[in-house]
C-alpha cells in the first residue's frame, strides 16, 4: 500500500486546494463510536489525518477495498513495558501473592535484557495495531525506546509504601522520576499501586500533586484485598511477611478495599480502576455516584487475559454494562499475558460473552480508551482532524493489521 491517491470528484475538489489523499473503503467501518453505512468512505491525508468519512458517491474515483473492519487504532490502558523481560518465567494460576513475590524477586536482571525485551514488546504491540499505551512505570528503563515516540505513551509513575513513615521518601523517588519522563516530552502523573501498598499519608501526596491530570490504581485484582481491608487477614499477610512489611498501624476497616481507597479522596480527576476482578454491584454504584457527583470520569479497565493467567477467573462483564460503566481494555504485562494485544482481549471476552456486541468491544478499544488517557483529540475515532492509525480486522476478528499510511 504505497500508492497515494490524488482525491478527484465530489465536494473536496470543488470547495478545496488539491492535496494528497488516500481513500479506504471495506465491508465495514467502524468510526470508533458506531458502524458506519454500508458503503461509505474513509478519506485520509498524505499523513494519515482523517479528512472525512463519506458516502461512496461523494467520494469520486480511486481508493482501496478491503474485506473486513476497518477501526481506529486501538489504545491499551494498562500495561508494564519495563516487566517485558519476564515474559513465561511465572507460572500461570500461582495466584495473586506467589506472583508478586516472583514479580519483586525476579524483575532485576541485565540491563541489556531488560531493553532488548522493551524494544520486542513495543515492536509486537505496533504490529497489533496499538498506537496508544498508558505504561505503568517503577524504573526509567522504557524511557529510551519511548524517546523514538513510535507510539504514545501516558506514564504511569507508580508508587507504593504501605508504612506511613515511608509516604515522604517514596513520594519523592516518584517525583524524579515523573520529572524524568516529562523531560521527554512525554505525558505522566504519579498514581497508586494498590489498597493493599497504600498508606493514607501517600495517598494525600498523590492527591496533592496538581501536575496529576490521569490517576490510575490496580483495584480488587484479588479478593485477598478485600479480605485484608476488611478483616485484617488472608493471604496477604503472607506478602507483607516475606517482604518484611509491618503492619501494626493498619486496623481493619470492615469495607471493600475500593470503599477504603474512594472515601479519603479529596482531589477528583479522571480515574482508571483496572481488573475489577471481585468488583461488586455495590463497589460499581458507590464509585460511580461519588464521581459523577464531582462532575470527573471514571473508567474501568479489563485485562482478561491477565486475569486467566493469575488467577484463573474472568470480570463479570456484564456488571459493568449494567451500571453503564465506561469500560476500556488492557493487556498488563507479558509476565502475566502471553502476548500484549488489544484484539487478544476482546477474543476472550467475545468467547466468555457472546451476547456483547461487536461494536461495543470495538468501541471500548477505541474512543473510550482515547477518553480515558485524555487524548481524544488526536487518537479514538474517525473524525475530521484526528489521527488515529488505522486497523484492519478480518470478518470474524479473527487476526487485525496495522494499515500504513
Amino acid at each position: 500500500m504505497q500508492t497515494l491517491f490524488r482525491l478527484q470528484g465530489g465536494k473536496f475538489t470543488a470547495y478545496q486546494p488539491i492535496h494528497l489523499y488516500r481513500k479506504f473503503t471495506a465491508e465495514k467501518i467502524f468510526s470508533g463510536r458506531a458502524m458506519m453505512p454500508e458503503g461509505s468512505v474513509l478519506i485520509v491525508r498524505a499523513d494519515g489525518t482523517v479528512e472525512a468519512i463519506v458516502d461512496r458517491d461523494e467520494a469520486g474515483e480511486g481508493g482501496q477495498y478491503f474485506e473486513g473492519i476497518l477501526s481506529p487504532g486501538l489504545v491499551n490502558c494498562h500495561c508494564h513495558l519495563e516487566l517485558s523481560h519476564m515474559k513465561g518465567i511465572i507460572p500461570e494460576g500461582a495466584g495473586m501473592v506467589d506472583f508478586l513475590l516472583s514479580v519483586v524477586q525476579q524483575r532485576n536482571i541485565s540491563e541489556q535484557i531488560i531493553l532488548e525485551s522493551i524494544e520486542k514488546a513495543e515492536a509486537e504491540m505496533l504490529a497489533n495495531g496499538i498506537v496508544a499505551v498508558g505504561d505503568i512505570c517503577n524504573t526509567d528503563f522504557t524511557i529510551r525506546q519511548k524517546s523514538k515516540k513510535n507510539l504514545y505513551y501516558y506514564n504511569f509513575i507508580e508508587v507504593s509504601g504501605y508504612a506511613p513513615s515511608v509516604a515522604g521518601s517514596r513520594f519523592e523517588k516518584a517525583r524524579g522520576l515523573y520529572d524524568k519522563f516529562v523531560s521527554i516530552g512525554s505525558d505522566a502523573s504519579i498514581v497508586p499501586h494498590a489498597t493493599y501498598s497504600l498508606s493514607g499519608d501517600l495517598l494525600k501526596k498523590i492527591n496533592q500533586f496538581q501536575q496529576n491530570n490521569v490517576l490510575t490504581i490496580h483495584n480488587q485484582e484479588s479478593d485477598i484485598e478485600d479480605e485484608w481491608i476488611r478483616e485484617k487477614k488472608g493471604d496477604l499477610t503472607r506478602l507483607y511477611h516475606q517482604l518484611s512489611i509491618a503492619t501494626d498501624f493498619f486496623q481493619p476497616q470492615g469495607i471493600s478495599s475500593l470503599h477504603y481507597f474512594l472515601n479519603p479522596i479529596s482531589e477528583f480527576r479522571p480515574l482508571i480502576l483496572v481488573h475489577n476482578l471481585f468488583s461488586t454491584d455495590a463497589d460499581v454504584q458507590y464509585a460511580n455516584q461519588l464521581f459523577s457527583q464531582h462532575n470527573s470520569q471514571l473508567y474501568y479497565c479489563l485485562c482478561p487475559n491477565a486475569n486467566m493467567y493469575i488467577n484463573k477467573k474472568l470480570p463479570d462483564v456484564d456488571l459493568f454494562i449494567n451500571n453503564q460503566c465506561k469500560i476500556v481494555l488492557g493487556t498488563d504485562s507479558l509476565s502475566s499475558n502471553k502476548q500484549l494485544s488489544i484484539h487478544e482481549e476482546i477474543k476472550t471476552l467475545q468467547n466468555a460473552y457472546p451476547h456483547i456486541r461487536l461494536e461495543q468491544f470495538l468501541q471500548w478499544a477505541t474512543i473510550n480508551g482515547a477518553e480515558a488517557l485524555g487524548i481524544s483529540d488526536t487518537f479514538g475515532s474517525f473524525e475530521k482532524g484526528k489521527k488515529p492509525g488505522i486497523v484492519l480486522w478480518d470478518e470474524d476478528v479473527l487476526n487485525v493489521k496495522c494499515l500504513q499510511v
